[in-house]
């Protein structure tokens, strides 16, 4: 059984020689950026998948949902980070 230190040496290589390997890295990571709720095209998809909206409704749709999205999850943040707080000072 290997241990954590060689696990992780060895998905460095692992990851180091892929890369090595790959002769287009935006065309590699295309479609993982295209489902990340980073991109603004995951976000068209979320609040109208039948593409029925005229464009510019849609983009502002999901201007608005994506910021919704980072709101909330700055929100959870905020919140764990205060019961981490309360849970030490205790």
């Amino acid at each position: 059984m290997s241990t954590a230190a060689e696990r992780k040496s060895i998905a460095k290589i692992a990851a180091n020689t892929r890369w090595a390997n790959e002769p287009d890295r935006t065309a590699a990571t295309a479609r993982a950026r295209e489902k990340s709720p980073a991109s603004i095209s995951y976000w068209l998809k979320q609040v109208d998948p039948e593409n029925a909206m005229p464009y510019a409704e849609r983009i502002k749709r999901a201007e608005n949902a994506k910021t919704a999205y980072y709101q909330k999850r700055m929100r959870l943040a905020r919140q764990a980070k205060a019961a981490k707080a309360s849970a030490g000072a205790e």
